[in-house]
């Protein structure tokens, strides 16, 4: 049996199933964030955690700005900014993930927090933004552009140096890297390896990125391992679906991805410019535990040629988001083909048909969504833009499930 602390632990950083696609109408009490881009979402009991690139944050009432430096916190269920949680961050955050005692993982491309070098990866306490003793993972060489939890392990993955090359394991305590994951990603697409994204389950964690190999083996941009013993392996799942080029300004064109709650499938979402083929800006399913020598997608949805960054798959919906104009459109080439429905900036898929969903609250497209977090009350969005759902919702917005 779990301890209390590890069994909360992994409750927080499993997917989170939904019965039913969340509303279109976004929820009024968000705070805004009022520059910048907001990159990943963290919820820590009921503590949202937003991190990204940004000076300023205000309440939901637009009265007053509070200095924020990368990195706040608001009580989920009021708005209300935390403000005892300020911490100076010397640089982006591209990834969080929820600790435990009221604590959350960052990580991005800065040297320290509150004067502090710790590097480019820290866990910090909500209550004060104190970085915690104790957590010492010596991650050097580069960035940390995603995470993900479970109980006492923490996943990282970037283009950093060390401990190891672009992707660790971490005791989620200390922050020591777990010698028994030893799983190098390697012939990178581009000057220097870089793991994208990453999501892990109770036996898998899926990785995508600029490599072509995992472990030696022929995985290119895509790849599993099998963490269900002490000692990760590369499993034997493999695709060539991302081995086909995009537009040459897009070596490697993979970028979020996300498992669905049951564990057993998992999508992706890429850019790639809308000359390429193949699986160019598209959203793309994948079974887990397919056993074909060259695992094909589910199915494929493609915008026709615009990037999609995020993705969340809460079981009635596969949600996505970056700068599309359409989706349903794998005969657009920068144009609406024919069948394309209009989806700006956000949209869901069906999780079993792949198609289209009618959900279009519509968002200003920007750069795009860079985050999601699912929760059991609705779905947190992160971007660049301040228009969400029709109305305005600096960078961060939330919709609520009916």
């Amino acid at each position: 049996m779990f301890s209390r602390v590890t069994l909360a632990a992994l409750l927080a950083a499993a997917p989170v199933p939904h019965a039913r696609v969340v509303s279109a109408d976004p929820v009024d009490t968000t705070p805004h964030v009022l520059d910048g881009i907001v990159n990943a979402i963290a919820l820590v009991g009921g503590t949202v955690v937003v991190g990204g690139s940004f000076t300023e944050v205000s309440g939901a009432d637009r009265a007053g700005t509070v200095a924020r430096d990368n990195l706040f916190a608001f009580d989920l269920a009021t708005g209300r900014i935390l403000p005892g949680f300020a911490p100076e961050v010397d640089g982006p955050v591209y990834a969080l993930a929820a600790g435990d005692d009221g604590t959350v993982y960052a990580g991005g491309d800065f040297p320290g927090v509150n004067g502090q070098p710790v590097g480019p990866l820290a866990r910090l306490g909500l209550a004060d933004g104190a970085v915690v003793p104790g957590f010492a993972p010596r991650v050097a060489g580069g960035m940390v552009t995603t995470l993900a939890r479970r109980g006492s392990r923490l996943y990282a993955g970037g283009d950093f140096t060390a401990p190891r090359t672009a992707l660790a394991r971490l005791d989620a305590v200390t922050g020591a890297a777990d010698p028994r994951f030893a799983i190098t990603p390697g012939a990178p697409l581009t000057p220097r390896v870089k793991v994208t994204a990453l999501a892990a389950t109770a036996d898998r964690l899926v990785v995508d990125g600029s490599f072509t190999t995992l472990g030696g083996r022929s995985r290119p941009q895509l790849g599993l391992i099998d963490v269900s013993g002490p000692t990760a392996k590369v499993a034997p799942w493999r695709s060539t679906a991302y081995a086909p080029a995009c537009m040459r300004a897009f070596p490697s064109y993979v970028r979020g991805l996300d498992v669905s709650p049951d564990g057993r499938s998992f999508v992706v979402v890429t850019t790639g410019g809308p000359r390429g083929g193949g699986l160019c800006d598209t959203a793309a399913r994948f079974e887990t535990y397919a056993t074909a020598s060259d695992v094909r997608p589910t199915w494929v949805n493609s915008t026709g040629g615009d990037s999609l960054y995020a993705v969340s798959v809460t079981g009635a919906a596969v949600y996505v988001g970056g700068h599309q104009r359409w989706l349903d459109n794998p005969r657009g080439h920068d144009t609406a083909g024919p069948g394309a429905v209009a989806r700006e900036g956000i949209a869901a898929i069906h999780p079993i048909t792949g198609k289209a969903l009618s959900w279009n609250p519509g968002r200003e497209r920007g750069i795009g969504v860079k985050a999601f977090l699912a929760h059991p009350g609705g779905l947190l969005v992160g971007s660049d833009t301040t228009r969400l759902g029709r109305e305005y919702h600096a960078r961060i917005g939330m919709f609520p499930l009916p």
